[in-house]
């Protein structure tokens, strides 16, 4: 895809620089290793999130207005610089007519926009916290949004996934002071980002967590979908964890606050049939 903006044109170099300049410190600090757990692998519990604009475009994006104009600046859209490797995402022809299509119509389409699970990777840089419970068998992540979970089953890279979910077939392993997941079985309608961002259900996403610094961690996910992409590609960013002396997810069932999206149309139909009753009504009368 052709950068048709001279603006995007002069930001993805900084953005490939940024990139590589990320990368540079973590590899200068590769070799911190984190405190041990009970059972002698790095210990990654806490609360962390995501900072940056990768949940509104993995891509380097300029800032545009928002769907609502009431709300002005605060309901903007904010530029970001990207966090995918390369600059872009390379799509096959057919599948970008596609993301564009997504992008075009995305306060419709957007599964998060009304309150779905947002699928891996993206649950990991939404703009909420989420948490890590870790056992010698099973590592547990809890997300604020939609309150979604996933449960990673640590070496057992034999056990097959029964059923596709919107989290996926959590598969983990340790690699030295790095956690690796293998995440396959997703449903295809989850996206990436707002910006329609998608892939298919061949998805395979390998994400790698590494400590270099206690309050930090670097993350890495490969997205292999030959679905809809030429070839394998990668997001990275730091996570940081949450210091507040209370900090702590808080609940965010948001169904609430998406009923008139998912369920108003059938609020509309009862409406709409009792108006016709009152007035058949009225005619007999």
């Amino acid at each position: 895809m052709l950068l048709k903006s001279p603006i995007r044109a002069i930001v993805l170099p900084f953005s490939c620089f940024l990139t590589f300049l990320s990368l540079c410190l973590a590899a200068q600090d590769s070799d911190y290793e984190a405190p041990s757990d009970p059972w002698g692998n790095p210990d990654l519990n806490g609360i962390w999130q995501a900072m940056g604009t990768a949940h509104w475009d993995l891509e380097t994006h300029e800032s545009r207005a928002g769907p609502l104009w009431q709300l002005g600046a605060i309901g903007a859209i904010p530029g970001g610089v990207g966090v995918v490797e390369g600059g872009e995402i390379p799509y096959r022809t057919e599948a970008l007519q596609t993301k564009l299509e997504n992008q075009a119509s995305w306060l419709e389409l957007d599964p998060v926009v009304k309150c779905y699970m947002p699928g891996i990777p993206r649950a990991n840089y939404m703009p909420y916290p989420f948490q890590i419970f870790q056992t010698d068998q099973n590592i547990m992540f809890t997300y604020q949004f939609a309150s979604s979970t996933r449960n990673v089953f640590m070496n057992r890279p034999d056990y097959e996934a029964q059923i596709l979910t919107v989290m996926g077939h959590n598969l983990g392993r340790w690699e030295g002071q790095t956690l690796v997941i293998e995440t396959t079985d997703q449903y295809d309608w989850t996206w990436f980002d707002h910006s329609g961002n998608y892939h298919s259900e061949a998805l395979k996403v390998t994400e790698r967590f590494t400590a270099f610094g206690p309050n930090t961690l670097w993350y890495e996910a490969e997205i292999d979908d030959p679905e809809i992409y030429i070839r394998p590609w990668k997001i990275s960013m730091p996570l940081y964890r949450r210091l507040e002396h209370d900090a702590r997810l808080v609940e965010f069932k948001c169904q609430e606050f998406s009923e008139d999206i998912l369920y108003g149309h059938l609020r509309q139909t009862e409406e709409a049939a009792a108006a016709l009753e009152e007035v058949r009504q009225l005619d007999q009368e």
